[in-house]
C-alpha cells in the first residue's frame, strides 16, 4: 500500500511540476514607463524602445506589462510621479528623461531604473561613472561631442549673414554645463550668443517676444524636461514671433522646429531596451555600463522653412537624414 501511495504521489508530482514551472515561466515582467509630458505625444517618440523590446522577445500582454505614467510637462509634478512609480514596486522603471530618472533614484535605491538621457549622466549625478554606474540606474544617453558647434555651423549655412543667435536655457535643468558649452561653440563659428534663462514655463513666450524685438531670428533649444515635455507649446510661441528653432532631438523638428541635429534618439532608445532586457533577465544595473548613442541625425522641417520664408540650402538638405515636407 505504501509503495502504491508513493508511486501515486510521484505521478502527481510529475504532472504538477511542469504546470508550476510553466506558471513561474509565464509570470509577466512589470515595467513602469515615465513620460515627461503627455503619453499621446511621448509614446510615439519612444516607439523605438518598445519595438526593440519586442524584437528581444518581450511581448506586451504576453510576458511583460507596461504601465505608462505621464509627467504633464510640469517639473513640480516629477517628484510625485517618481514616488508613484516606485510605490508600484515594478521589476523595472524606464525613465525617458534625465530629470525623471534623477527623481526616481531619489525615491528608490532597490528598483532597477533604465534611462534614456539627453545629458551626460555622470555630469548630472545620475551615475558614478559610465563604466560602473554604481547604483540602481543605468541606460543610454545622447551625448555627442561637438554637436553644439555643428548646429551653429548649420544655422550659419541657412542664415549666412547671421551674427547673433538666441539660446533658451532652463535654470532648473540638471545639465549645468550647457551655457558654457554653447558659448564656446558659438564663439568658434563667430556668433554672439544671447542667452535667455527661464525658471517658470510661462516666461518662455515673453522671452521669445524679447528676442524678436532684439533682432534675433534663430534660437537654440537646450536640454530641458519642461521644454521637451511641452514642445508643441514652445514651437507655437516661437512661430508667433517668427523665430526659427534649432534643437538637439528629432522630436523638435517633428512638431515644427526648423531643424535638429544630434545623436539619433532611436539609437539611444534601442540601447536602453537592450539594457532593460539584460536587467529583466537578472543582471544588476550597477554591473551594466551606460551606453552612448553614436549615430547622428539631421532633420529639416521644410514646412516650417516655407512658413518662415527661409530657403534651406541644398548643402544642408543633402546632409539631412530626414526632410519633413
Amino acid at each position: 500500500m505504501a509503495t502504491r501511495r508513493t508511486l501515486l504521489g510521484a505521478l502527481v508530482a510529475c504532472l504538477v511540476a511542469p504546470r508550476l514551472a510553466f506558471a513561474q515561466a509565464a509570470r509577466m515582467a512589470s515595467v513602469v514607463v515615465l513620460y515627461a509630458g503627455e503619453s499621446e505625444d511621448d509614446e510615439p517618440a519612444t516607439r523605438s524602445f518598445f519595438d526593440e523590446m519586442r524584437r528581444l522577445g518581450w511581448v506586451e500582454g504576453t510576458n511583460i506589462t507596461y504601465e505608462r505614467l505621464e509627467g504633464r510637462g510640469e517639473r513640480e509634478y516629477v517628484e510625485g510621479l517618481a514616488r508613484s512609480a516606485a510605490g508600484r514596486i515594478p521589476d523595472l522603471i524606464y525613465a525617458t528623461t534625465t530629470s525623471v530618472a534623477l527623481a526616481v533614484v531619489k525615491q528608490t535605491a532597490s528598483i532597477p531604473v533604465v534611462f534614456t538621457s539627453a545629458a551626460d549622466p555622470v555630469a548630472t549625478g545620475l551615475v558614478a561613472s559610465l563604466v560602473r554606474p554604481g547604483g540602481n540606474a543605468t541606460g543610454a544617453f545622447q551625448g555627442l561631442q561637438d554637436a553644439e558647434q555643428t548646429r551653429f555651423e548649420l544655422i550659419r549655412e541657412v542664415y549666412p549673414g547671421l551674427k547673433r543667435f538666441g539660446l533658451l536655457l532652463d535654470r532648473r535643468s540638471p545639465d549645468s554645463q550647457q551655457e558654457t558649452t554653447h558659448q564656446v561653440a558659438a564663439h568658434r563659428v563667430g556668433l554672439d550668443l544671447m542667452t535667455m534663462k527661464f525658471t517658470n514655463f510661462e516666461a518662455v513666450a515673453k522671452i521669445f517676444g524679447n528676442l524678436r524685438r532684439a533682432g534675433i531670428v534663430a534660437v537654440g533649444l537646450t536640454s530641458s524636461y519642461t521644454l521637451i515635455a511641452r514642445r508643441r507649446e514652445v514651437v507655437e510661441a516661437a512661430m508667433r514671433n517668427r523665430l526659427a528653432l534649432i534643437g538637439h532631438r528629432s522630436e523638435w523638428a517633428e512638431v515644427g522646429a526648423l531643424m535638429t541635429y544630434g545623436a539619433e534618439v532611436a539609437d539611444a532608445q534601442r540601447r536602453s531596451a537592450r539594457i532593460a532586457n539584460r536587467i529583466l533577465k537578472g543582471v544588476k544595473p550597477a554591473a551594466v555600463p551606460v551606453e552612448r548613442a553614436t549615430k547622428t541625425e539631421l532633420v529639416v522641417n521644410q514646412r516650417t522653412a516655407k512658413t518662415l520664408g527661409v530657403a534651406i540650402p541644398d548643402s544642408v538638405l543633402r546632409r539631412a537624414d530626414r526632410v519633413i515636407e
